[in-house]
């Protein structure tokens, strides 16, 4: 008897403590449960109020522009967008400017800008010439601004490209003595460098892989970066793969006369710098010294003659 008593207490307890545990787990799942009810109905109210609040923007004006867009564009000559779309491949793509969106901006400047001053004018109170020559002012602006800007987006990104040339030239030439071909050393190259010639090339690469052979896809970079030292290297390039030239002794000589032509560069900045420090000299330092020398010499002279 007191063993059957021993076996039915174990079995209550071993019963009891599984039958708890059972418990514990169906009120996690049903918190989670209520959890997940509670999110999916949260998120649907967030989307419903989210398509409720969406801006005016995005419902209206976004698909009229765009649509404005793509029809000033089946209207513009292809010609002219082509050019423009080099230029900004030139310039980098400043804040992400197609050609339509650029010729728009020059549009915009020239109606807004003479307006703009031609106001100012009238707000001086002047006369009818005087407005004429503010409103001739905002157009000869509305014009050079844009060109300017793009113009000196062109020459900073080819000036950064420039001073990044020979250490590029330095990584390829290393990768190629290495052993590695010359489509490998451009994407180590890419994987190893970061600035314009690497990004450059790394579009390269990725012009190679949708389809276009070496040659294009390197003369696309001679057009998106004027440079001499760039083209140059392109050109060799593409001679020492079509007359079957070791491209390591083609990099290493354009190595050499990068940095030959970097030197030559500062040499020449360095023999300008005597020329430019001049103007400064004479209109500011110059006329201070004479103050001070020659000031007490002066005001004695006037002294004596009184």
């Amino acid at each position: 008897m007191m063993y059957v008593t021993f076996f039915l207490m174990i079995s209550l307890i071993v019963y009891g403590l599984l039958t708890i545990k059972a418990e514990k787990s169906k009120l996690v799942e049903k918190r989670l449960s209520i959890l997940k009810n509670e999110q999916q109905e949260q998120g649907v109210l967030e989307t419903a109020k989210e398509k409720k609040e969406r801006k005016f923007y995005e419902r209206i004006l976004l698909p009229l522009w765009k649509e404005f867009k793509r029809s000033f564009k089946r209207k513009m000559p292809g010609e002219k967008e082509a050019k423009l779309e080099i230029k900004l491949l030139q310039a980098g793509n400043p804040f992400g400017m197609t050609s339509v969106e650029y010729r728009l901006i020059q549009i915009s400047l020239f109606i807004l800008l003479p307006f703009l001053f031609g106001s100012y004018g009238v707000l001086l109170n002047s006369n009818l010439a005087v407005v004429f020559l503010f409103g001739l002012v905002g157009v000869l602006i509305a014009i050079g601004l844009p060109r300017y800007y793009i113009n000196l987006k062109i020459k900073k990104r080819n000036q950064l490209a420039l001073r990044e040339l020979p250490d590029v030239l330095d990584l390829l030439t290393v990768s190629l003595e290495a052993g590695l071909g010359f489509d490998s050393a451009l994407s180590k190259l890419v994987s190893k460098k970061d600035g314009i010639l690497p990004s450059e090339f790394h579009r390269c690469l990725e012009e190679i892989r949708l389809g276009k052979t070496r040659r294009e896809a390197l003369s696309g970079i001679r057009e998106r970066l004027v440079i001499d030292e760039v083209r140059a290297l392109i050109s060799s390039i593409l001679q020492a793969e079509k007359l079957g030239i070791g491209m390591v002794q083609v990099l290493r000589v354009q190595s050499n006369e990068v940095r030959d032509r970097r030197k030559q560069r500062a040499e020449e900045e360095a023999m300008k710098a005597p020329i430019k420090m001049l103007f400064p000299l004479v209109l500011f330092i110059f006329p201070s010294i004479f103050i001070v020398l020659l000031g007490p010499a002066v005001i004695q002279f006037m002294d004596a003659f009184k």
